[in-house]
């Protein structure tokens, strides 16, 4: 009964204690919002290069755990700046120029659970694109080559979801990138 209690206390004051304004919503409604914040979390940070919109998804105490570096993000205002930096290094004449990349969802590997009434965690796969130049004639003699996307790796997500009821959404408080590795080869040998 005492460890109840305390722990009953320890959640009332902890900084990830959800607010009682709105209740979260149910099972359904909580996966069609988790997977169109994680679409547009993505879309801004790689493909789309909007900064500016992680403010809104991320806590401001937000962190990245990455299995090649560790603890590389301490804060929102730390993966933000990282963000308009590399967008930044697109820009034309500067070191990156016209570099673009895409992250997508491997489907049917989404899981979401709930973690009592103040958040879930969402666990999954992804990989990784690069635009590249299709040298002339790879697609046989007409190909005149061109832009074409290229699976350049792959990974395993986990992401701690906070339902914050005073604003009737979810922010992203935390996220752990592993299992980082090659793409495989597409289509897949038999």
């Amino acid at each position: 009964m005492i460890a109840e209690t305390l722990l009953a206390l320890s959640l009332q004051t902890s900084p990830i204690a959800a607010t009682d304004s709105a209740s979260m919503p149910n099972d359904a409604a909580t996966q069609a919002r988790i997977e169109a914040a994680d679409s547009k979390l993505f879309y801004a940070a790689f493909e789309g290069c909007m900064p500016e919109v992680l403010n809104d998804l991320m806590l401001p105490n937000y962190r990245m755990i990455h299995d090649q570096g560790g603890l590389v993000v301490n804060n929102r205002a730390d993966f933000v700046e990282r963000i308009t930096q590399g967008c930044a290094d697109r820009a034309p004449g500067a070191k990156n120029e016209g570099y673009r990349n895409r992250r997508l969802a491997v489907p049917g590997t989404r899981t979401i659970r709930r973690m009592g009434s103040w958040g879930v965690v969402e666990n999954g796969d992804h990989v990784f694109f690069e635009l590249r130049r299709r040298p002339a004639g790879s697609l046989g003699k007409s190909d005149a080559g061109g832009p074409e996307w290229i699976m350049v790796g792959g990974a395993s997500y986990t992401h701690v979801w906070q339902w914050m009821g005073d604003e009737s959404r979810f922010r992203l408080s935390e996220s752990i990138s592993y299992d980082h590795g090659a793409a495989l080869p597409y289509p897949p040998s038999e």
